[in-house]
């Protein structure tokens, strides 16, 4: 008597048994660190509404109400639900300003980050391959650059250069280049001794190709948690350098400038003060602990 045919499991019991995949094996590590989450939280929030701040935004953060001067959040006693956290000295919206802040802010992390990430790891690469005089002419410019204090340093690259934006960014990556160069050069040494290295150049690759195909992914975790974590700083390096008045100009909304405008209001209208310093605690912290739950996530030995 023949026995009916089953349909084998094992094609269910292998989908089982299949190992995640690595960015659901990244996710899941992450997840673990509920300070992480709740920075990714802030951060997200805090790219929407740089992402939408024409729509979110109340008002123009420029428009000035000359019959709402200093008007006190929409809870306090003379608060108005038109302004719900009140306006500044000349009448403009606080709220639409620290929005349109937020877009500010993440443009200049975003840019000096980049730039200073891209020729930190050419100089990175550049110190780790080629021979003792290169490496010794970059990592002696890198010392010389950390010998000044970062806000010194960037005060000086803008009276160099001039006040501004555009300069308050250039300022911001190069003080932060060091860090991206000395991370760069660490690990790609790390790497260099490595058997996959030696077989690459064995098997005839050329210089730029074990930089940039066969070294440089593999160094890739730890100076993608170095540039979330130097996100934070050169948010408040720009905000450090408007408040000095060498960064955004006015009426730019950027949170820097708008507490330096607003010191001599310190006692009788604290939202003007308060709020700007907020929203940059918030931001710095958000994106402090997102870099450590990257890093906890990335580094095996950091594995719970």
């Amino acid at each position: 008597m023949n026995t009916p045919h089953t349909p084998s499991s094992a094609p269910d019991e292998l989908a089982v048994l299949a190992p995640p995949s690595p960015m659901a094996e990244l996710w899941r590590d992450f997840c673990r660190n509920k300070g992480a989450v709740f920075g990714l939280a802030l951060v997200s929030t805090y790219l929407l509404l740089a992402l939408f701040a024409g729509f979110v935004a109340p008002h123009s953060p420029i428009e000035q109400f000359r019959d709402a001067v200093l008007t006190p959040p929409a809870w306090e006693d003379g608060g108005s639900v038109k302004f719900l956290l009140g306006t500044d000295a000349v009448g403009r919206d606080m709220l639409s300003r620290l929005i349109f802040g937020s877009r500010l802010s993440l443009a200049i992390g975003l840019i000096s980050v980049t730039l200073s990430l891209s020729l930190g790891v050419v100089l990175g690469l550049a110190a780790a391959f080629y021979g003792r005089k290169v490496d010794t002419a970059i990592m002696r410019l890198m010392d010389m650059l950390l010998a000044l204090p970062s806000l010194l340093l960037a005060v000086a690259v803008i009276a160099i250069l001039g006040p501004g934006l555009a300069n308050a960014m250039y300022a911001i990556a190069i003080v932060r280049l060091p860090a991206f160069v000395r991370l760069t050069r660490a690990t790609a040494i790390a790497e260099l001794q490595k058997d996959y290295v030696i077989a690459s150049r064995i098997a005839g690759a050329g210089t730029l190709r074990l930089m940039f195909i066969t070294v440089l992914p593999n160094c890739l975790a730890p100076l993608i948690v170095q540039a979330t974590l130097g996100f934070s700083t050169a948010i408040l390096d720009a905000a450090a350098l408007g408040f000095l008045g060498l960064g955004a100009q006015p009426p730019t909304p950027e949170w820097g400038s708008m507490l330096a405008g607003a010191l001599e209001f310190i006692q009788r209208a604290w939202w003007v003060v308060s709020l700007p310093g907020i929203a940059i605690l918030l931001a710095v912290l958000a994106f402090n602990l997102m870099g450590d739950g990257l890093r906890d996530a990335l580094d095996p030995k950091l594995k719970r």
